[in-house]
């Protein structure tokens, strides 16, 4: 029994940290304040279990639930492409509720509160075992494949662009092109963690991709520190674990919910104190 839940809970560390270094690259690497990073999540998720439930391939289903995620992030990046700060932010924040209202009441399509249940998985990877090092070899190439874009001159340029786009622009560089490539990026692979969330708890419904979900992937990111990859591994860990004692102390699940998001902001607080920076970060969040 211990055994299942600590592979449950490193299956859920593996999700969390490919959601965690997608929102690195867009909001850490791009300086774009990304709140609809959700709402990619819930897509894929959608995306990869009506595929699966119609009889689609698992890989495939993945791999086309990701691109179907990267594709709105394009379409998000195209009435943004001029935005930055807050005004970002409340964009991405309202993309996130739109999507989420279209998962409520689509009820034909997404089965609307009742949500899509039986998701298939196939059945190499029928034990729990098995789907963590799934897993974490997709968390591997996905962290490599992020931390490669970063290196590359794409990542010097996005980079250039969230300390000085004026300055970028001047150079004779199409800022708005890699912004929205940043974007659709990042997008891709919050829906190929969506795509691996759906697949492992075989039910999904617009409960999961609220804010309240997208409070912990921010949270990661703030406290692993803005462009650190490291950082965010370490992240994942801490905010994945940290609420777990909770279910020890004999609370409801109707008081664990309210005490996790208290402890979130606890957390928020005192990293924000004591290292604005965050765990690796090298620049500060404005």
């Amino acid at each position: 029994m211990i055994d299942a839940y600590f592979i449950h809970l490193l299956i859920l560390i593996g999700i969390y940290l490919i959601l965690g270094i997608s929102l690195q690259l867009s909001l850490g690497y791009g300086g774009l304040l990304n709140l609809g990073h959700i709402a990619f999540f819930g897509i894929g998720a959608y995306a990869f279990a009506l595929l699966s439930l119609h009889g689609f391939p698992f890989a495939l289903s993945i791999l086309v639930a990701s691109i179907i995620s990267g594709l709105f992030g394009w379409l998000l990046s195209v009435p943004t492409k001029k935005l930055k700060g807050d005004y970002l932010a409340l964009v991405t924040l309202g993309f996130s509720f739109v999507v989420y209202a279209v998962l409520l009441n689509w009820t034909s399509i997404t089965g609307g509160a009742f949500g899509l249940a039986n998701i298939p998985r196939p059945s190499f990877l029928s034990d729990n075992f098995l789907f963590l090092l799934f897993v974490y070899a997709i968390a591997v190439i996905s962290y490599l494949f992020i931390s490669r874009i970063c290196g590359t001159r794409f990542g010097k340029l996005i980079e250039a662009i969230r300390d000085d786009e004026l300055a970028a622009k001047s150079l004779g560089k199409n800022t708005l092109k890699i912004k929205s490539w940043g974007l659709v990026i990042s997008a891709f692979f919050a829906g190929l963690a969506g795509s691996l969330f759906a697949s492992y708890i075989t039910f999904i419904d617009p409960s999961s991709f609220t804010l309240t979900t997208l409070i912990p992937i921010l949270l990661i990111v703030i406290i692993g520190g803005l462009t650190s990859l490291p950082g965010t591994v370490l992240a994942t860990i801490v905010v994945v674990l940290i609420p777990e004692p909770l279910r020890f102390l004999g609370f409801s699940s109707s008081v664990i919910g309210p005490l996790q998001q208290i402890l979130y902001a606890l957390l928020l607080v005192v990293i924000i104190y004591y290292k604005p920076r965050g765990f690796y970060g090298k620049i500060d969040l404005e």
